[in-house]
């Protein structure tokens, strides 16, 4: 597993400087704000965030934005280095998210956006997520769902990795693919209460605009009638007061 994190973070340390450009593109922004929403709409405002593989700082700046304060944490130093130098996040730190750095109920929220798919103990970081929480806080955590177009996507990143493919999450990283019944699970293990589940996102960052614009279209049905065919899963949980 060991070997596994240390190609995600080379790989994130080598995509740093390139990373916001993937999100900052009209396709690339729409992408990340659809799922950003998703993630805003189930945290409370204006509270204190711990955002957990935080990259450049893109969600954190928007949940300042909103009137809230951020604390980021990312494993790739040169994440961190991009979002204090390039973003201007002072309050982000490299590490991991199985042994977070804050003591017990520092956050009133937490979140975490398409990188819990790379965490090998996914149980630890929940309970990890759960001690640093406030009574009545709240985690949302958006990752790769397991489905008919996604199953196909860890040849394809070998596949890519072989050819020296430099893009943007493309690698052999053992990453998992979660069902919505595996998130509620790992959430009531850790000892959240109120858990909800939900698939987003069916325009993916990676098709070209003309295709992209037809799956915007498509989004709202897919993810109202045919939410397996929707590439994310969001999960949401509150710790009890």
């Amino acid at each position: 597993m060991r070997g596994e994190r240390e190609k995600v973070r080379e790989h994130y340390d080598g995509v740093a400087e390139i990373y916001d450009r993937r999100y900052g593109g009209e396709v690339g922004d729409r992408y990340h704000g659809h799922i950003r929403d998703h993630v805003m709409r189930c945290l409370p405002k204006g509270g204190d965030l711990l955002d957990l593989g935080c990259g450049t700082g893109l969600f954190m700046a928007h949940y300042m934005a909103e009137g809230g304060r951020a604390v980021g944490l990312d494993l790739s130093p040169e994440m961190v280095r991009a979002a204090r130098l390039a973003n201007g996040m002072e309050h982000v730190v490299a590490g991991t998210a199985d042994r977070l750095p804050f003591q017990e109920a520092s956050f009133d929220a937490v979140s975490s956006i398409l990188a819990f798919s790379y965490v090998p103990n996914p149980d630890v970081m929940l309970r990890e997520i759960h001690r640093v929480l406030r009574p009545g806080g709240r985690v949302a955590i958006c990752t790769l769902g397991h489905n008919l177009f996604t199953a196909a996507l860890p040849l394809v990143y070998r596949l890519g990795e072989r050819v020296h493919w430099r893009r943007i999450g493309v690698g052999d990283f053992g990453e998992h693919y979660y069902t919505g019944k595996e998130m509620e699970e790992l959430f009531a293990s850790a000892g959240f209460v109120d858990v909800r589940v939900n698939r987003c996102s069916f325009a993916h960052v990676n098709l070209s605009k003309p295709f992209f614009d037809l799956a915007r279209r498509a989004e709202p049905f897919v993810e109202r009638r045919c939410p397996y065919l929707a590439f994310n899963v969001c999960a949401s949980g509150t710790k009890q007061k």
